[in-house]
C-alpha cells in the first residue's frame, strides 16, 4: 500500500487574502483559526516559542540542573523540541535518545537526519536498537505478524518497546526528566480514544507531565503539549529546522490511531478549538477521577526479565514470548 505523508504543508507565501498580522500589521503568513488569528513569519514563531515557555513553566517541566533525555525520532516534534528545550533551558544537560525500531528505508534516514541535527546543535545523543535490546526488528515481527494474523498489529508491539528503552536508557543515562514530542493532536486522540476504550486507568498516562510519583520510571514531558501540529509543521518551515518528513510509518496504516486522528481532524476544521476543548476536559477531571499513579508498593518484577511491572511477566516479555512460539512452532 503507498504511504501518504504525515505532514500538511505550510504555504510560506504571504496570505493572498490580504489578512495582517494581528502584531504589526504586515502581510499575515499563517493563519491560527481558532481565533482566528493572523500573523507574520516573525510573530509567529516569537509566539509558538512564547507558548512553549509558558507550557514549560507553568507545569514545573524543567528544573535548574535537571538533566534532560529527550527521545528523538527525526520527525519534526521531536526536532522541535530538542531545538527547543536546547534554547530554552541552556544551563541543563540535554541528550537526544533515538530508538532503531529496525524498519529498513523509513527509521535509518530519520536517524541520519536527527544526528546530523544533533551535531550541528552540539547536542549528545545515543542509539538503541530493537534488534539489539530483544532480538527481533520492526521489520521482522511484521513479517511473523503476515504469517499469524492473531498476534495482533504492529503497534501493539512497537509501542510497548519503545516506552521500554526510552524508560530503560534515560535510567542510564541518569535523566531526570524524559522529554517527548507529544503535540496537542497526539494528546486529544489519546482521550478520545481511551473514553472510547473505556479505559479510565490509562488517563494517568496523559497531561503534560506524568510519572513523577513512580520511583522506578523517569518522569514524561511534553513541552509542546499545547501545541497543534500544522503549527509545528509550519514553524518549522519558518526555522527552517531539518526533520524527517517524506512518508508515515510504513506499518502505520494498521493503527486504530488513524480514525481518531481523521474525526478529530474534522471535527477541529468545523468546529475550530475542539483540541484544545478535550485537552482542557482532561485537566479538569484529572483531579477527581483518574486513579493514581501506580506506586512502588503495586509493582512487581518480572519473573523472565526482571524488570518492574505490574503483572508477573511484563508487557514486552510477553510480546518476545508471542513472537518466539510461534517461530518455534513453525519451525516444528
Amino acid at each position: 500500500m503507498a504511504q501518504k505523508s504525515c505532514i500538511v504543508k505550510q504555504v510560506n507565501a504571504p496570505n493572498p487574502d490580504k489578512k495582517t498580522c494581528l502584531k504589526c500589521g504586515k502581510n499575515a503568513q499563517i493563519t491560527l483559526p481558532y481565533g482566528p488569528q493572523h500573523y507574520c513569519k516573525t510573530h509567529f514563531i516569537e509566539l509558538f516559542e512564547k507558548r512553549v515557555r509558558k507550557t514549560i513553566r507553568k507545569n514545573k517541566l524543567v528544573l535548574p540542573g535537571e538533566k534532560i533525555v529527550i527521545g528523538v525520532s527525526g520527525g519534526k516534534d521531536s526536532m522541535i523540541s530538542l531545538y527547543l528545550l536546547k534554547k530554552i533551558c541552556p544551563q541543563n544537560e540535554i541528550i537526544a535518545l533515538m530508538i532503531d525500531e529496525g524498519i529498513h528505508g523509513y527509521r535509518n534516514k530519520a536517524i541520519d537526519i536527527a544526528k546530523k541535527q544533533c551535531d550541528s546543535w552540539n547536542i549528545s545523543y545515543k542509539i538503541v536498537s530493537y534488534e539489539k535490546e530483544f532480538g527481533h526488528s520492526m521489520d521482522k515481527i511484521m513479517k511473523h505478524l503476515h504469517q499469524n494474523k492473531n498476534l495482533g498489529s504492529s503497534c501493539s508491539f512497537c509501542g510497548v518497546f519503545r516506552r521500554r528503552l526510552l524508560n530503560k536508557f534515560a535510567k542510564n543515562l541518569n535523566a531526570d526528566k524524559l522529554a517527548t514530542g507529544h503535540n496537542l493532536d497526539d494528546e486529544a486522540q489519546s482521550i478520545v480514544m481511551n473514553v472510547f476504550d473505556n479505559d479510565v486507568k490509562k488517563f494517568s498516562r496523559l497531561g503534560p507531565i506524568v510519572g513523577e510519583n513512580q520511583k522506578n520510571f523517569i518522569p514524561r514531558i511534553k513541552p509542546l503539549y499545547e501545541i497543534p501540529e500544522k503549527e509545528i509543521v509550519a514553524f518549522a518551515s519558518f526555522k527552517n529546522i531539518q526533520h524527517y518528513s517524506d512518508e508515515c510509518c510504513p506499518y502505520s496504516w494498521q493503527a486504530k490511531r488513524n480514525n481518531y486522528r481523521n474525526m478529530l481532524n474534522d471535527f477541529e476544521k468545523t468546529y475550530p478549538g475542539t483540541k484544545h476543548s478535550v485537552q482542557k476536559f482532561l485537566l479538569s477531571i484529572r483531579e477527581k477521577m483518574i486513579p493514581q499513579n501506580l506506586t512502588q508498593k503495586d509493582l512487581m518484577n518480572c519473573i523472565k526479565c526482571g524488570s518492574h511491572s505490574n503483572s508477573e511477566i511484563c508487557p514486552v516479555c510477553q510480546k518476545i514470548d508471542l513472537i518466539e512460539s510461534k517461530i518455534v512452532v513453525k519451525s516444528t
